[in-house]
């Protein structure tokens, strides 16, 4: 019986001596594990560099001219931006012609009023092209005027990535065509935009250095 009992004790001796080690392994395993796991919620997430977004940058304005735009007040990106576009337009300096034959043409609320256009908006210098006896001219008939205004005015918000390769309708009826990329374009390969993707509380404003005419 000594001998049987003797038997058994070495034997659960020897089992002890088998697991425990395993056991001990599992446990500083898991203890180890627990211990990454802690670390790993300790440590803050990876964070994208604190770089602004491309896209967010392609948002802003763009262009040379742009540097002539009032820094404050209503006429400056940020004052343009609360107001409906011809409003907006009216604010800026160098786009005083472009507003004049606006309100000549009695298109002030038609602009104001719309929703969600584009108007490539002719400098005062882009009217200067125009022969003054023919600007003249245009002035005074307001369905020719009417024509060549409301050709300047896409009926949907063109975003510069659109512009690279476009061809849009008018709300004159005829289509415009657009190329370029980054921040050069031309429009219809005559009229550069030298200030790009103004906001104004209804439209987007490409400033152009040219009066576009349809075709």
């Amino acid at each position: 019986m000594s001998s049987t009992l003797r038997f058994r004790r070495t034997a659960l001796a020897v089992a002890a001596a088998a697991v425990l080690p395993f056991a001990l392994a599992a446990c500083s395993d898991s203890g180890s594990d627990s211990a990454s796991s802690d670390k790993s919620s300790d440590a803050p997430a990876a964070s994208q560099p604190a770089t602004p977004d491309a896209s967010m940058a392609m948002d802003k304005p763009f262009g040379p001219a742009c540097a002539g735009v009032p820094a404050e007040g209503a006429g400056s990106f940020d004052g343009m931006a609360k107001d409906p576009v011809a409003t907006a337009a009216s604010n800026n300096p160098a786009l005083s012609t472009l507003v004049a034959a606006v309100k000549q043409a009695g298109l002030v609320d038609t602009l104001n009023n719309a929703k969600d256009i584009t108007v490539f908006a002719p400098t005062n210098d882009a009217f200067a092209k125009i022969p003054k006896a023919d600007l003249d001219k245009v002035l005074a008939d307001k369905a020719t005027l009417t024509k060549i205004l409301t050709y300047h005015v896409v009926g949907q918000k063109l975003t510069p990535k659109q512009l690279e390769n476009g061809s849009f309708d008018t709300l004159e009826k005829t289509k415009l065509t657009t190329t370029g990329s980054g921040e050069s374009y031309k429009v219809n390969d005559t009229a550069n935009v030298v200030c790009g993707n103004v906001k104004t509380a209804n439209a987007n404003v490409y400033i152009v250095d040219t009066v576009l005419m349809p075709k």
